[in-house]
Parts: C-alpha cells; sequence; structure tokens
C-alpha cells in the first residue's frame, strides 16, 4: 500500500535479467522517488518464462527485490544506487501460475518483458518461425515463448475482465511493438482462439520502444565492489554503463508512469531512433565481438581499441549505414562515435562471449537490411559484407571446437551449421540461407560481396597471425 491508502498501479515485467534490472526497472525507480503527493503510484512484479534464472530470481525474494545497481563512466568513476521498484517476485514453475495470476490481476496494467530478438521467432515477412520446435509447442498449448505465455495470461485477464492492458517490448528489435502484435495476432489466429483474438484487439496496445544501457553479465568482483562501497552483502547486483536512453512510443491503454520524469523520450515515433541504435550500436557491437575473439581478445572494449576492428566498424557505418539512414533526426556520424567511445570504456569488461551470441538473430535483424538497402540502390556493400563474413569465420571455429568460450544462439540449427562447413563450398551454403537473408537468398549481389569480404577476412587473420610469429 502507499501512502495515500491505494494499492500501486502493478507492471508485470516478463525476464528479470541485467538489463531490466539496470534499465525499466532503473527508471520506475526514478520515477518513484520523485512522486508527487496524490500521484498514483507504481510498482514492478517480475519473473520468467523459463526456468534459467531461478538462482537470481530466488536472491531477489531474499532481497526482497531490492538490489544494488553499479554504474561506471568511461573515466572510471563508480557510483551505487539501491533500487527498490520491484516489490513483488514470482517463483518460477512450469504452468506459469504466478505469471498468469499477477497479469491477470486488474491492478497490472502493463505487461513488459526481455526476451530476446530471437524469442519473438518472426521471419522478415513478421511471420511465426512455426517450425521452431518451442513456437509449435506453445501453439498447442505450451507455455514456453512469449505467446504461449501473453495468451494464458491474456486468457485469464479476459475471464477476470481485469480491463485494458498494455503489453510493452523492451528488446533490440526494429518495430518491436508493431511486430510482436502482427506476432501475437498470428499465434491466436493459428490456436482459433477466436474469442481471445477479439479481446486481444479491443483491450491491449503494443508501442514500439528503444532501448540501450550495455549491461554486463554481473561478476564475482561486483558484489565485491557493492560490498566496499555500500557495507551491503549483495547477492545480486548489476552494473551497467553510466549511459541510458529509452525511447518510448506514447501509446498506452491503461496509464503508465511519468517515465519522461526520469528522461525517457515519449515520442509519436520510434522509428528514426531505434533504426540508427539497431543499425550503429548493435550491429558494431556484434562485429567487435565477432573480431576481437578471431584474434584472441576477450573483452569490448580490446576490441575497439584494435586499430584494425575499429576501422572495419567505421567503416560499416560511414560507407553503409549513413547513406540508408539519411535523412535522420540525429547526427549519424556523431552517434557513431559516441557509440565507439562506449564501446571502448575498459570499465564495464563486457565480454565479447556475451555481445556474440546469438547471431543467427543478430544477422536478419541488425545488418541484412543495410545489405538489402544498399544493393537495392544499385551498391556493393563491401563494408557491411565484412561483419557476417567476420561470423562466417566464428562460426567455423564453432564448427571445429576450437572457440574459447561457449557459443550460445537460441535459433541456430546446429546440424545444419556442421552439414554447412563439411560441404564443397560452405559460403554459397551461408549465402543461401534464408533464416539470414530472407529475400537476399542466393542472390548474386551479396553473394560476390561476401567472397571478397571473407578474402579480405582471411588476409586480415594471416597478417595477424604472421606479426604475433
Amino acid at each position: 500500500m502507499n501512502s495515500e491508502g491505494t494499492s500501486p498501479n502493478v507492471i508485470l515485467h516478463i525476464g528479470a535479467g541485467s538489463f531490466h534490472r539496470a534499465h525499466q526497472a532503473w527508471y520506475l525507480h526514478r520515477v518513484n522517488l520523485s512522486r508527487e503527493p496524490g500521484e498514483a503510484a507504481w510498482s514492478l512484479t517480475v519473473g520468467n518464462i523459463r526456468s534459467d534464472m531461478n538462482a537470481v530470481l530466488d536472491a531477489l525474494v531474499a532481497q526482497h527485490g531490492v538490489y544494488t545497481l553499479e554504474t561506471v563512466t568511461p573515466h572510471g568513476e563508480r557510483s551505487y544506487e539501491t533500487i527498490r521498484s520491484i516489490t513483488r517476485v514470482l517463483p518460477w514453475s512450469a504452468d506459469l501460475a504466478g505469471l498468469i495470476e499477477a497479469g491477470a490481476d486488474p491492478a497490472c496494467k502493463i505487461v513488459a518483458f526481455t526476451v530476446t530478438e530471437g524469442g519473438y521467432y518472426l521471419d522478415e515477412h513478421d511471420r511465426l518461425d512455426t517450425a521452431n520446435p518451442d513456437l509449435a509447442a506453445d501453439l498447442n498449448g505450451a507455455r514456453t515463448t512469449i505467446y504461449g505465455a501473453l495468451a494464458a495470461i491474456l486468457e485469464a485477464r479476459m475471464a477476470r475482465n481485469g480491463g485494458l492492458v498494455t503489453l510493452q517490448t523492451c528488446d533490440n528489435l526494429r518495430s518491436n511493438g508493431d511486430r510482436f502484435h502482427a506476432g501475437m495476432r498470428e499465434f491466436l489466429t493459428r490456436r482459433n482462439a477466436s474469442a481471445l483474438l477479439a479481446w486481444f484487439d479491443a483491450n491491449t496496445a503494443c508501442p514500439d520502444s528503444m532501448v540501450d544501457r550495455i549491461t554486463p553479465r554481473p561478476t564475482p568482483d561486483v558484489r565485491e565492489r557493492v560490498k566496499a562501497a555500500t557495507g551491503v552483502d549483495d547477492t545480486c547486483p548489476v552494473m551497467g554503463e553510466a549511459f541510458i536512453q529509452w525511447v518510448i512510443e506514447d501509446r498506452f491503454r491503461a496509464g503508465r508512469p511519468a517515465w519522461e520524469r526520469a528522461g525517457a523520450e515519449l515520442v509519436a515515433s520510434v522509428k528514426p531512433y531505434e533504426e540508427a541504435k539497431i543499425r550503429i550500436l548493435n550491429a558494431t557491437h556484434s562485429c567487435i565481438a565477432w573480431a576481437g575473439t578471431l584474434i584472441g581478445l576477450n573483452y569490448i572494449h580490446e576490441g575497439t581499441s584494435d586499430a584494425d576492428i575499429r576501422a572495419f566498424a567505421r567503416q560499416y557505418v560511414s560507407e553503409d549505414v549513413i547513406p540508408c539512414l539519411t535523412p535522420s533526426p540525429l547526427d549519424l556520424a556523431k552517434y557513431r562515435d559516441v557509440v565507439l567511445d562506449r564501446f571502448s570504456n575498459p570499465y564495464i569488461q563486457d565480454t565479447n562471449q556475451r555481445v556474440a551470441a546469438d547471431g543467427y538473430s543478430k544477422i536478419p535483424g541488425f545488418i541484412t537490411p543495410t545489405l538489402a538497402q544498399r544493393i537495392a540502390a544499385g551498391a556493393t556493400p563491401a563494408a557491411t559484407a565484412m561483419l557476417p563474413a567476420l561470423f562466417l569465420r566464428f562460426l567455423e571455429r564453432w564448427h571445429k571446437g576450437t572457440l574459447p568460450y561457449t557459443y550460445q544462439d537460441g535459433v541456430m540449427d546446429e546440424a545444419a551449421v556442421h552439414r554447412m562447413f563439411e560441404a564443397d563450398d560452405p559460403l554459397a551454403v551461408f549465402c543461401a540461407d534464408k533464416l539470414l537473408w530472407g529475400g537476399l537468398a542466393g542472390n548474386a549481389t551479396l553473394g560476390g560481396a561476401m567472397r571478397d569480404a571473407l578474402a579480405r577476412v582471411d588476409a586480415w587473420l594471416a597478417a595477424r597471425r604472421s606479426a604475433q610469429a
């Protein structure tokens, strides 16, 4: 209960990982600190669809949802803040009973989620990848994806007359709200859930948003620094860079917190911001992680400080992305430089392993649109082709078992990738993969650009090996 004696409005957030706790939860904490007398209170309830983060949930339960956020500037200045916006933590269960009950409650006005780009199971035409076994299981009644989970939540909400609700995606997916909405409608249609589909259309909104803050997986030394700085032995602290951004389409069905008071930007259209972020920040991040791994580096800041890798990233943005995104409300060249400066922060200790993950989602989401746009304009996207060429050599190391870490990819078909490298021409197989390229699969210009880029990558790797000999 808040000081006025009324129950707060609730945001149910699905995905209690580090990014959510360093980003959306931080914004709500700051909004609540500035709440005026008589203003409606908002609180967070968090839970997960899967059991892979039960240790974090248990730690949050033990700390009553309270945890410490460490932020660090590029100059190594650290600050610590106790985040208190999470007031309820839901233990995981296979039937998702806790999530369903919380989302069906009329006090819940927003259901938000971070499930990674691959968690939407969408192709380039925003159609569901029904061949995916998890999605196929959910179409038959399971609750292992965001669609199955939300179908169960919304069905219970409809039965309880829970009222209007906003469904807010917080992942690096362009037009994330619109695309999730299309995926959810198709999911309910394929399930023949006509009554729920009608309720969904009448009672929900799915605004777009763009999120940004580099948030590495916490390491034991974060806990040690938190204890030294605050005296609190926090078992689930998070850390992130000092930079933070959230651009949100102002389209909500049942109210929202005053996020703008914490610095979020509420806009009519997110598209110019998210397009710049996805193509410049996210794609460049992946480029640096794949390239750095190939030459034996462990951290993003190491790769960003390497002259060759930094040149790959700058050329990709300057030669291909800026022509695609001009005109823009942003100064794209300045944005590129700010991004590279952020990646150079040696105090973040962001690993190549974390950023290199999920290439089979990141190439179609972050990189293929630039390739398609440049090819359609009659250009040869030589600079952009370097990124998937680096990924192909990265994948080859995975195939051979010589990567220095475990590679995680939620949508990669491992058997198919092994077969690709056993083929006479793995590059041709790679360039024909519709999962990666969509309508560009098999395109001659793409194939030629990729073959040239792969030769440049191989020459670069050979030169680096020679220099180290």
